[in-house]
This record gives C-alpha cells, structure tokens and sequence, in this order.
C-alpha cells in the first residue's frame, strides 16, 4: 500500500500536529511505502518572509526525522524539490471547478482573517491534490481539518480519469479515531493552532518541560470534579482525556477508571508529565538535526531524488493523457 501525506513548513508544530499527523506517519511507515512532504509550496500562499520560509522548511524536515520517522523506511522530502508538483498543480486545475474551491471551508476561514488573500490560497487544494495523486496514494493520513481537502482530490482523480482515461489510484483519507482535533487548553472549543486562539493554551513539540507544565496547569476544565470523556459536556476534560490517551497509548476508558474520584489537580499533572516524556526525546534530536544542516540537507536530497522518480511516470501519463506533444 501507497502512502502519502504533507505537512506544512510554516507554523511552529504543536501537540495538535503530532496527535492529528506525525502519530499516524509513525504507524504507517511499519508496514507501508509511506511518502511524506514538507509543503513548502503551500507555505507561500501568504504573506512570509523569505528567511522565515527558509528556517521553517529546515525546522519541519527535522521534526519529522526527530518524532521517530526513519528515512530508511520513508520517504521525506521537501516539495519545491521536485517540480512535477506544480506541474501537476497546474494540469489539475483544468478539472477543478471554481465552485468547489469556492466550498472549501478553509478558504473561507482563512480568506476571513486577512487583508490580502492571494489566489495561492484559492488554489491550495489543487496543489493538494497534485500532491497525493502524483504518488498513486492509496491512503492520506490527515487531522480531521483536512478532511474535505482530500474528498476533494477523490473527486478530482475520478474527473480526471472518466475525462482523460484511467491514471490515477483514488485514494482513501485516514483519520485517527482518537486526538484527530486536539483543542486548545485555554479554549476547548477552539482546535490547538499557533495561528488562533490563546497563545497560553497551545502545546508546541519543542516547549520545553516547564513550559508544557505551566500550560496544562493553567488549563480550562469544566464544573464538577469528574474525570470522565463527554466532549458536549465536559469538553476541557474531554480534551485532556484525548491528550493523555495520544501520549500514553491508554485507552480514554482505561483512563476514566483510573482517575475515578481522583479530581482534577492530579489529573493536570499526569498528563502534562505524559506529554513532557512524550517530548522530551523528539526535542533533543530535533536539537541534534538542527545543529548539522549539510547532514539534514542530505537526508532531503536523498529523499527528494527518490520522490522524483516516483512520481515521474505519473505526471507523464498525466501529459499524454491530455494529449500535450511529448518528444
């Protein structure tokens, strides 16, 4: 089975990232051939300094590597690497209609938000797509917020293939069942993102230990003293409950037993000691990564040149298909 997911450069990785991605890359890299891409190229669809975009790819290959994936077993690579992605972009946007981009829920999120909404921003579910398809994916581990873009790129290969003749596998998305929409500890109804929200109640992978315990200890919970998963109800213990079961592997019915009467206080604690030892290693290699550039820029370059073969054939069919001259 065929793998593929991207993640995005910019935005400093949260606990949200790890439970609603890294997690799921880690589980599929055992058995499959998994493919996983620093999407530097969606990155630009707003307004970021050239230098920030330089750090960020840099930072997000070696959070990658750091949380556990093996280059000998996945692929990792940055985007801009390997052109056939924007090409593809490009040759997909001839069966994507403006009225399903017009649907799509980010977009009118984050269009909301800014003053300047580049086309970039319009078109990033079509680079999306470019981006599974290229690679035959059979299966798209995402966070539940990437849902619709990926039903999207289902609708796009089957357009594709009626319109121009079977090339594309359609692929599958894979969500977790549990930690797919991490919240934010200050405000539980809102999704863990650097870029919303209270600062205080967002989790970064690279927070250091005192910090991460600060914030669960500051953390919203709800009325009552019962330790129990009821996200209507109860949603900051809700929250805490899918955090605790992502950093331990724990069961949220393993959990409420064992918190039974226990209150609140203790269980702030335990989680945010969870999540400290959860991190503690992935911030030390990502430290080490980061300290030998030339090293990490070769572990790209070995990951991009295998990417680019792979999807090479697909992005021809893709040509020939439409009928483009080949010589």
């Amino acid at each position: 089975m065929r793998i593929f997911s991207g993640i995005r450069a910019t935005g400093e990785k949260t606990l949200g990232n790890y439970s609603g991605a890294y997690r799921q890359f880690l589980a599929t890299q055992e058995r499959d051939d998994a493919f996983f891409c620093i999407v530097d190229l969606h990155s630009i669809d707003t307004v970021l300094e050239p230098e920030a975009l330089h750090e960020a790819t840099l930072d997000g290959a070696a959070i990658l590597y750091a949380v556990g994936l093996d280059p000998e077993r996945s692929t990792i690579f940055v985007q801009s690497h390997v052109t056939a992605h924007a090409e593809a972009a490009w040759l997909l946007g001839a069966v994507t209609s403006f009225g399903e981009l017009r649907r799509m829920t980010q977009f009118k999120d984050k269009a909301a938000e800014q003053d300047f909404v580049s086309a970039g921003l319009f078109n990033y579910p079509v680079l999306m797509a470019g981006d599974i398809l290229l690679y035959q994916a059979d299966l798209v581990p995402v966070g539940d917020d990437q849902r619709q873009h990926v039903e999207l790129t289902r609708n796009i290969a089957e357009r594709f293939n009626q319109r121009f003749g079977e090339t594309f596998v359609v692929p599958q998305v894979s969500i977790p069942e549990q930690g797919a929409r991490i919240k934010n500890l200050q405000e539980p109804e809102r999704l863990m993102s650097t870029s919303r929200g209270a600062p205080q109640g967002v989790v970064r992978v690279l927070d250091p230990p005192d910090v991460v315990r600060k914030k669960f200890k500051t953390a919203v919970t709800d009325s009552g003293t019962e330790v129990r998963f009821a996200p209507d109800d109860k949603p900051g213990i809700s929250n805490l409950l899918e955090i605790m079961s992502v950093a331990t592997g724990d069961e949220i019915s393993q959990l409420e037993a064992r918190y039974d009467g226990g209150g609140y206080g203790r269980f702030k604690d335990e989680v945010a000691e969870a999540v400290v030892e959860l991190f503690t290693p992935v911030r030390a290699r990502y430290e080490e990564l980061r300290a030998d550039e030339p090293q990490l820029k070769t572990l790209l370059a070995h990951g991009a040149e295998k990417a680019r073969k792979t999807s090479a054939p697909t992005l021809e069919a893709m040509y020939e298909g439409m009928g483009f001259v080949r010589t």
